[in-house]
């Protein structure tokens, strides 16, 4: 049923999308109230021959979700900056970036208000603050942030295009935006065009993170799989499994046949003359 939903939500007009994207997303923020469960992304491995990231014990067991966070933000050097993080989830990946980035002050901002009350009372960090608002219409001035943070959310948007040019508005000059998602391949190519052009940004770093972002499925499904089946109603897990990426879903295949494509970028704000 979930696949179905997915394939339908590719294929209808981008204000139905993001209507019927909010509609899931809020459905999912209800049925998952857990603490245990506060990354929402499908994970990277680190890799061969490269050292990976030290994380605190108690991190260790989200180790691929904040593996990819890390690979994202990394590019940004965001000690002491002003940073907003757009399509923040259940917060686990503003919460990495705060504890282990230290930026001065992290603004992470989700559509959905019972996700940010959500965040709002796990996530109690001194320099983070959850609001809710949203990507196409951000609710800041203009030069608000030192680096604006997207990780797999912009795919759920009506119109991208409308948030990129959101990102540009309220990033500072020089400023950089870090941004990642997937893509059936046509769209990648088309995607990495738009970046291209976006006016006053330049790309600075683009990677191919698809074979690392389906290896970390593969070896975080004994996890996933265990909290689906101690969190989720029995009626509810099928659909649950393909969200969540498990070995043998849609999303696991098309990644690993490269049906699907998993990219990273990092941009600079161009400062002007």
């Amino acid at each position: 049923m979930l696949t179905k939903l997915l394939i339908f939500l590719c294929e209808v007009s981008p204000r139905a999308r993001r209507s019927l994207w909010r509609w899931w997303y809020e459905r999912w923020a209800r049925r998952v109230e857990s603490g245990q469960w506060t990354f929402m992304n499908y994970g990277f491995a680190w890799p061969a021959g490269e050292t990976p990231p030290a994380l605190q014990p108690e991190d260790e067991a989200d180790r691929f979700c904040a593996q990819l966070y890390h690979r994202v933000v990394s590019p940004g050097y965001l000690s002491g900056e002003e940073v907003l993080e757009v399509g923040a989830g259940r917060g686990g990946g503003a919460a990495f970036v705060a504890r282990y980035h230290e930026p001065s002050h992290l603004t992470a901002l989700d559509f959905s208000p019972q996700a940010v009350a959500f965040c709002q009372a796990r996530h109690r960090l001194a320099p983070l603050e959850f609001k809710v608002g949203d990507a196409e219409a951000l609710p800041f001035p203009d030069a608000s942030f030192d680096a604006v943070i997207n990780v797999e959310s912009s795919h759920c948007y009506g119109s991208v295009s409308a948030f990129f040019a959101e990102v540009t508005r309220v990033l500072r000059p020089g400023g950089c935006f870090l941004f990642a998602d997937l893509r059936e391949a046509p769209e990648m190519a088309a995607l990495e065009k738009q970046l291209a052009a976006l006016p006053g940004m330049e790309v600075v770093e683009t990677e191919d993170l698809t074979p690392n972002v389906a290896a970390a499925l593969t070896a975080d499904h004994g996890r996933k799989q265990q909290m689906i089946g101690e969190l989720i109603p029995e009626s509810q897990r099928a659909m649950f499994r393909e969200f969540a990426g498990l070995e043998g879903s849609k999303i696991h295949r098309n990644l690993t046949s490269r049906h699907l494509l998993y990219y990273r970028w990092a941009l600079r704000r161009i400062p002007s003359d």
